[in-house]
């Protein structure tokens, strides 16, 4: 993922198409050590443009539904026992006195 995040980086930066030392370099200024073989498959994508592959990726994340809707669907069907448990009123716990016994040199 740090390499795609790197080529990214420099896609976002204005460089269209990221050559591996430009990828290595972004790495190594971050402090990470980079391994020319993971470097070499981010500069096999350069076949489409990075804006595709992020339009593309998008379109396919849109089709798969939203994550935040199965826990909806699941609230709706437990929701009448919900209101029945906030129907039930907290209760109060009394401050208790409490001695501190001299603690900061004021004995009584």
């Amino acid at each position: 993922m740090k390499y795609i995040a790197a080529y990214a980086l420099l896609v976002l930066g204005g460089n269209s198409a990221p050559k591996a030392a430009d990828i290595e370099k972004v790495l190594k200024e971050a402090g990470i050590k980079s391994e020319a073989d993971k470097v070499e498959k981010v500069i096999a994508l350069n076949g489409k443009s990075f804006h595709e592959y992020v339009k593309n990726g998008t379109a396919k994340l849109a089709s798969m539904g939203s994550v935040a809707s199965a826990p909806v669907a699941a609230a709706g069907k437990t929701a009448a026992p919900a209101k029945e448990a906030v129907k039930e009123a907290p209760k109060e716990e009394e401050a208790a006195d409490v001695d501190m016994g001299g603690l900061f040199g004021d004995d009584y």
